[in-house]
């Protein structure tokens, strides 16, 4: 089966949701990396922990972990 990517972003990453989740996971790795915590191309990332739905990064408690591990958290996608 091959992958359809113009149907995937416009049913799913392109909607405002999700666009919003994006852009509060990318702040968290930037904020990871002006804290030292994390570095480009270390093969870390930052495991949301306890990720609220609610849209304020405030409370969202974070911490480095290797690629494998924080998969591990995933569930599983078919």
């Amino acid at each position: 089966m091959v992958r359809d990517y113009k149907k995937e972003y416009d049913e799913y990453h392109a909607k405002p949701e999700q666009k919003k989740r994006r852009s509060q996971r990318n702040a968290a790795r930037a904020d990871a990396e002006k804290d030292g915590r994390v570095s480009k191309g270390d093969g870390k990332e930052v495991d949301h922990v306890n990720a609220p739905r609610t849209g304020s990064l405030e409370n969202v408690k974070t911490r480095v972990v290797p690629k494998t591990e924080n998969r591990k958290r995933q569930p599983k996608r078919s």
